[in-house]
């Protein structure tokens, strides 16, 4: 089993980026896909989600209007498109799944069965 986010860079504020989560070893069908980030010095937070098993998205209230998520179950890759990016966007981002999970809330740590490695988006102002 494994989640391999990718995509992350240096852009400048305003700026966009895609983020993917490219899944093995399991069918993103039966989870859900939950975008965490951590920034230096502060807590692994939850950003979005997206469950196959009810259609639920989840949006943090920071990201919310600037962030889409998306699944392509065909390719087992959950996406994260970030616009409109800020320098308080700047962080280590985190894809996992939770096994039958649905996107009602933002996603907890506890919750999540699998992690992958982080991608490093850098916002400069």
């Amino acid at each position: 089993v494994q989640l391999q986010a990718s995509g992350g860079g240096l852009v400048q504020a305003g700026g966009s980026l895609r983020l993917s989560c490219a899944a093995s070893g399991f069918t993103i069908d039966d989870y859900a896909i939950g975008w965490f980030r951590q920034a230096p010095e502060k807590e692994r937070e939850g950003v979005s989600c997206i469950s196959s098993s009810d259609g639920s998205i989840y949006y943090a209230d920071s990201v919310k209007g600037r962030f889409t998520i998306s699944s392509d179950n065909a390719k087992n890759t959950v996406y994260l498109q970030m616009n409109s990016l800020k320098p308080e966007d700047t962080a280590v981002y985190y894809c996992a799944a939770e096994g039958w999970g649905f996107c009602r809330s933002r996603p907890q740590i506890h919750d999540m069965d699998y992690w992958g490695k982080g991608t490093l988006v850098t916002v400069s102002s």
